[in-house]
C-alpha cells in the first residue's frame, strides 16, 4: 500500500479543492488541522494555470509532510511531480497511467455503483473513491449515490476507498458505522472562515468514531 495509505486503517482525511484564493495559506492550515492528503481538482481551469498552482500546493504539501494528488491529468500529474493521480470513470486508463508515473506513484480512481467498485477492485489503483453519497454541487448532475452503495463498499471494497459527498463532523460517525475510514472533504473546509479549525473538527469526529469502534 502507497506511503501514506498505510494509515487507512487509523482514518485519513482527504482535501479535494479547486484553485481558491490564498491557495497555499489554505492548504497549509487545512493539513495543519490535520487533514492527510490533497488533490487539486479544478474542472474549469486551464492547463498552464493547473500546473502552476500544482507546483504551489505541491511544495506546501511536501513541506509539511503529505502527499499532493493531482485530477484526471495524468501528463500534468507527471509535469508537476505530483505524488499521483486520481481518475474518474472517463479519464485515462489505469493502465497508462502506471506506465507514464514513477514507480510508486499513487493512482486513484472514482466509483459510483457497485458495478464499477467491482472492476476497481481488479485495478491497478490504490484506493478508490465511493460516491457522492448525497448530490453535491462539486459533481453538477450526478444523483447521490445514497448510504447503501457506502453500506456495499464496506463489505466488499477489496482496496482503500474514500467516501465523498456531505462530509461533516455531523456525518462522520454514521459514514464510520457503515464502513468508511477514509472521508474526501471539499465544501466543509473551502466554506469555512477557519480552515485550520474546521479540519480540527473533522479530525476529532474522525479519531472518536474509530474509538468507539475499538
Amino acid at each position: 500500500m502507497s506511503g501514506v495509505l498505510e494509515g487507512y486503517e487509523s482514518g485519513l482525511i482527504y482535501l479535494c479543492l479547486p484553485i481558491v484564493d490564498n491557495l497555499e495559506k489554505f492548504v497549509a492550515a487545512c493539513i495543519n488541522g490535520g487533514v492527510d492528503l490533497v488533490q487539486l481538482r479544478d474542472k474549469d481551469a486551464d492547463a498552464k494555470s493547473i500546473i502552476a498552482y500544482s507546483r504551489l500546493v505541491r511544495k506546501v504539501c511536501h513541506d509539511l509532510g503529505k502527499p499532493f494528488i493531482l485530477n484526471d491529468r495524468v501528463d500534468l500529474a507527471l509535469e508537476v511531480e505530483a505524488d499521483g493521480v486520481h481518475l474518474g470513470q472517463d479519464d485515462a486508463p489505469i493502465q497508462l497511467a502506471r506506465r507514464i508515473l514513477p514507480k510508486g506513484s499513487i493512482v486513484g480512481l472514482s466509483t459510483h455503483s457497485p458495478v464499477e467498485l467491482e472492476e476497481g477492485n481488479t485495478e491497478q489503483v490504490d484506493y478508490l473513491s465511493v460516491g457522492p453519497i448525497v448530490a453535491t454541487p462539486t459533481k453538477p448532475g450526478r444523483p447521490g449515490t445514497t448510504l447503501e452503495y457506502l453500506r456495499y463498499a464496506g463489505q466488499y471494497s477489496q482496496k482503500p476507498f474514500f467516501v465523498t459527498g456531505g462530509v461533516t463532523p455531523d456525518t462522520i460517525p454514521q459514514l464510520v458505522s457503515l464502513g468508511a475510514r477514509g472521508l474526501v472533504v471539499v465544501r466543509y473546509l473551502t466554506q469555512s472562515d477557519h480552515p485550520e479549525n474546521a479540519a480540527r473538527a473533522l479530525r476529532s469526529a474522525l479519531d472518536a468514531s474509530l474509538d468507539k469502534l475499538g
